[in-house]
């Protein structure tokens, strides 16, 4: 039986799931959060630990020699040191594709706070401004239609495919721009290069994984590209946005933006996104239905299973 601690489980179940599925593998510690200077007490001892976004590094799992599995309870594994983990014989796995549906109806949620202003209309009409009107509607500026304007998605994953339908539900015109051209493209989506999809998008959202190559892709010189008032979509990495200059941009009226992802998360108060005007930010919640929590749990205690049955399951060292 194994000895397992959940390093930083609140944020997968704030107290709607159960994490009493871990109970058939052995023993089980839980904390909520932990701070890098309590992660060797709670860790040593244990064969498997679940982290989120604890680090664990080199020299943490050096001193870890019971240590035998490392399950990610998210995608990205950069909160691991991979390599030193293979070295050392740990198992590590990760979560993916638990939650393509979630992420798409936050970005649209997003499109759509842009294009009807709900919030904006509601918060006037509780304040009384309906109420003074001599007519029997208003607007606080011009509502959108998305029939007929043209949505770019940066990579064609499942959150990416899942936006192109829900996109097409709209009546919207699709681009895509990927590493590679996808084999199974639609063949009314049509590929296009970088350049070309900043510059004839009405909505860029972006659905690609941070790397050298794609930090910074929106930058002053693709932001000078796009339409004015186009829509810069972000429920993928902080980092793939120079935010300084997407600041500027919106400062100056030449763009809006959407984003669920910064730079550094929790951000720190002088972000420059966190002041700028034309911009929506959401707290890094767009996986986080239950619907999609519960798929996640799932994965990651069926990659347990797979490691203690002697088989490979998502792993990644």
């Amino acid at each position: 039986m194994a000895s397992i601690c959940v390093l930083d489980g609140y944020t997968l179940n704030p107290g709607d799931l159960d994490w009493s599925v871990l109970a058939p593998f052995g023993d089980y510690q839980l904390y909520h959060r932990t701070a890098p200077e309590q992660v060797h007490e709670r860790a040593a001892g244990k064969s498997v630990l679940f982290t989120n976004k604890t680090p664990l590094d080199a020299a943490t799992l050096e001193a870890l020699p019971e240590l035998r599995y490392i399950g990610v309870l998210a995608t990205g594994t950069n909160v691991v040191d991979v390599e030193a983990a293979r070295r050392l014989g740990i198992a590590v796995t990760n979560v993916p594709g638990y939650g393509p549906d979630a992420v798409a109806q936050m970005a649209f949620a997003h499109v759509l706070h842009h294009a009807s202003r709900v919030a904006e209309h509601h918060q006037a009409v509780k304040q009384g401004a309906w109420s003074a009107q001599p007519d029997f509607c208003f607007t606080l500026g011009a509502l959108e239609s998305l029939s007929g304007k043209t949505l770019g998605l940066v990579g064609f994953g499942d959150i990416a495919r899942q936006m192109a339908r829900i996109g097409q539900a709209f009546g919207m015109q699709l681009l895509v721009h990927s590493r590679s051209q996808p084999k199974d493209l639609p063949a009314d989506i049509e590929f296009v290069s970088l350049d070309a999809l900043f510059a004839r998008s009405d909505v860029l959202s972006l659905h690609c994984p941070l790397t050298p190559q794609t930090e910074y892709m929106v930058n002053a010189s693709t932001l000078a590209l796009m339409k004015p008032a186009a829509l810069i979509v972000n429920t993928a990495r902080g980092g793939l946005v120079d935010e300084a200059a997407l600041a500027s941009a919106l400062h100056q009226g030449r763009v809006r933006a959407a984003v669920d992802v910064l730079s550094s998360e929790p951000p720190r108060p002088d972000n420059p996104l966190l002041h700028a005007p034309n911009i929506s930010i959401t707290p890094h919640n767009a996986w986080a239905t239950v619907k999609a929590r519960q798929k996640l749990l799932d994965i990651a205690i069926a990659n347990l299973a797979a490691f203690v049955a002697g088989e490979k399951r998502n792993r990644v060292d």
